[in-house]
C-alpha cells in the first residue's frame, strides 16, 4: 500500500479533522496552516489574518480503501464553499475554502467534482463556489500546535464550527 496525501481548508479545522478521521481508509490526519506568506506561523498570528494562511487538514489515506473523489464529497458537504473568508460565525481569510492538490490527477479530480457540485448548487439556487484550488507544492504545510491536533477527541463537546449548504454531493458522481 502506498499512502496518498490530501490537503483541505474548510474553515475551522477542528470539525473538519474529525469528519476526515472517521472515514474508513483515512490513515492519519493532522491540522495546520497552509497558503500563507511566513514560515512557521503560530495560531495567534494566523488568527490576525495577516499571514495569509488558511486553517487546513492534512489527510493521509489509502487509495485502495477510499478514493480521492470520496474525500472531495466530504469536503464539499462539510462546509459552505460559496462564502468568501467565512464559515458560520468564523470570519477571516484563515477560514477560507481551499484545496491544495498534490498531483495533476488530484487537480483534475477537484475540477471535475467542483463542476458537479456547482451544478447541484445551481439546481438549488445557491451561489457560486469560491474555493481556491492551489498546488500544494507551492504552499508549505505547517503543523498546528499540539493542543489543536484531534481537538474534538480531547474535547468531545468542543466547538465544531461548521455550516454547510445543505446540498448533498451527488452519490452517483463520487467514483464516476
Amino acid at each position: 500500500m502506498s499512502a496518498h496525501t490530501a490537503y483541505f481548508a474548510t474553515g475551522c479545522f477542528w470539525g473538519a479533522e474529525r469528519r476526515f478521521w472517521n472515514l474508513d481508509g483515512v490513515i492519519q490526519t493532522s491540522v495546520g496552516y497552509m497558503g500563507g506568506t511566513i514560515a512557521n506561523p503560530s495560531y495567534e498570528l494566523v488568527c490576525t489574518g495577516r499571514t495569509g494562511h488558511a486553517e487546513a487538514v492534512k489527510v493521509t489515506f489509502d487509495p485502495s480503501t477510499i478514493s480521492y473523489s470520496r474525500l472531495l464529497k466530504e469536503f464539499w458537504e462539510m462546509h459552505d464553499p460559496t462564502t468568501i473568508d467565512r464559515q458560520g460565525n468564523d470570519i477571516g481569510s484563515q477560514y477560507r475554502s481551499a484545496i491544495f492538490t498534490t498531483s495533476d490527477e488530484q487537480r483534475d479530480g477537484v475540477q471535475k467534482s467542483l463542476s458537479i457540485y456547482q451544478n447541484a448548487l445551481d439546481a438549488n439556487s445557491i451561489g457560486k463556489i469560491v474555493t481556491e484550488v492551489l498546488p500544494a507544492s507551492e504552499h508549505e504545510y505547517y503543523e498546528a500546535e499540539e493542543y489543536h491536533q484531534r481537538y474534538l477527541e480531547k474535547n468531545p463537546n468542543g466547538y465544531d464550527c461548521h455550516s454547510n449548504t445543505g446540498v448533498r454531493f451527488p452519490e452517483s458522481a463520487v467514483n464516476a
